[in-house]
């Protein structure tokens, strides 16, 4: 499987509630650190973060780009609420698993903020 095909299989995986075929490309060795988040270990990743899934309807992929070791993935993902929202998150991918994410929270689609605007409180 290439490294986009890893990626995307993970978010499909977390979108349908299938840990085990998640668990099948997550390392041994896997961190993952957002803004809530820092490094946390596989363990502590499927406690916490994992549960997640069962408010996520889906993702849309926006962009996958393939770079070394790495694939930054942009998606639209929408919950079960129907609330949507973009994230980037950038992947390292070593001998076919998932070794590391780094999640960038985004924004709501639509976005929160008129167009050509800014939110007062930002």
């Amino acid at each position: 499987m290439s490294p986009v095909e890893i990626a995307k299989q993970s978010y499909l995986a977390f979108a349908s509630g299938d840990r085990a075929a998640n668990e099948a490309v997550i390392a041994d060795d896997f961190s993952f650190t957002s803004p809530l988040d820092n490094q946390l270990d596989r363990a502590t990743y499927f406690e916490r973060c994992w549960p997640n899934n069962e408010s996520i309807r889906g993702f849309e992929f926006i962009r996958v780009i393939a770079h070394e070791d790495e694939v930054i993935v942009t998606y639209e993902g929408t919950a079960t609420s129907g609330r949507r929202f973009r994230n980037t998150e950038v992947l390292t991918i070593e001998n076919g698993k998932i070794r590391k994410v780094e999640v960038y929270f985004g924004w709501n689609v639509p976005h929160d903020a008129p167009q050509g605007g800014y939110l007062a409180d930002a």
